[in-house]
């Protein structure tokens, strides 16, 4: 029996998965991070993941491998977390206090990492050599798996295409750069995320001075999204750009890593318009007379994660 945990910012997923891949139990917690002393909500998350762990082996009579997908990922160097949004995680030797919680080796991947190894094992992209994945949300992360193998780089960090900074061109000469929290300016997350295309959106109100589709403070980028559909002109421009500068961006990673596949996951990958309008925009910036690469969105939605995190059992690179 594999486990997989998918530990994201408001909840935690754990499933049981049989050796050929059959669902065998499923819970979803919030992901306990409620005080103000992040030592405690760190702690809190280490007992919710032990619990759900010892709750599905006491449910199915069965002892498991365990797997957890997290965001950000392991220091090399000093083998705390790092790159992490959920911030009472960064500095923790999360790995390492599972393990001893636990009693057992603990296999520990982002979680775009894991979403893409579920794709490439049994969704989307099954079969295919080569496959990087992109999550589109409210963070925007990647992750690359060659011959059903994840990939994490000697750095732990391959995939991760959400904090290059986006080619200029693409926002154009006078655009107000955008401050990334990992401390850059106009990471591919700050455009790309659900927080970016919302922003997007709120420019193109100010420029064209029309307040009265003007979205409230706290609206959604999915709000954006059907106020486009409505016919919304501002909307309409910032799907577009929003279109261009997805294109734009994975032209880069179609011309480095040359993928026979690429997998979409997040809530901004139920964008229906993106599988059509992207592989069209991208073909001027790819470095080839034909593209057979293929955009495709998520099959197993938003259980990619914890699918992927239960197939880090056998299937974790040795290179990482």
């Amino acid at each position: 029996m594999r486990i997989g945990i998918d530990l994201g910012g408001t909840k935690i997923e754990a499933l049981a998965l049989s050796d050929t891949g059959e669902l065998l139990w499923c819970e979803r917690i919030a992901t306990p991070v409620q005080s103000s002393n992040q030592s405690e909500n760190y702690h809190a998350i280490v007992c919710g993941i032990s619990d759900l762990v010892n709750k599905i082996e006491h449910d199915t009579g069965m002892i498991g491998s365990v797997g957890v997908g997290t965001p950000g990922s392991v220091s090399a160097l000093t083998k705390g977390m790092k790159n992490s949004n959920t911030v009472c995680l960064n500095g923790r030797p999360l790995q390492l206090d599972l393990q001893t919680k636990l009693n057992r080796p603990i296999r520990l991947a982002n979680d775009a990492d894991c979403m893409v190894l579920s794709e490439a094992t049994d969704g989307a992209a099954a079969g295919a050599k080569s496959v990087f994945g992109v999550i589109l949300g409210t963070g925007v992360g990647g992750g690359l798996v060659i011959n059903q193998t994840l990939l994490q780089g000697v750095n732990g960090i391959a995939g991760e295409w959400g904090h290059n900074p986006i080619p200029a061109g693409l926002i154009g000469p006078h655009a107000v750069p955008r401050s990334c929290y990992c401390g850059a300016q106009n990471c591919v997350e700050t455009w790309l995320s659900g927080v970016g295309l919302l922003q997007s959106y709120q420019t193109q109100v100010q420029k064209q001075a029309d307040t009265n589709q003007r979205l409230e403070q706290g609206a959604s980028a999915e709000e954006v999204v059907v106020l486009a559909t409505q016919g919304d002109a501002c909307a309409v421009l910032a799907m577009d750009t929003y279109a261009a500068q997805l294109a734009g961006a994975l032209a880069l990673v179609i011309n480095i890593v040359d993928p026979e596949v690429i997998v979409l996951a997040g809530g901004l990958s139920n964008i229906e318009q993106l599988y059509t309008d992207v592989p069209k925009q991208w073909a001027t910036s790819v470095f080839s007379d034909k593209i057979e690469t293929q955009l495709v969105q998520a099959q197993h939605g938003d259980s990619s994660g914890v699918r992927g995190a239960a197939w880090l059992w056998p299937a974790l690179s040795p290179m990482a």
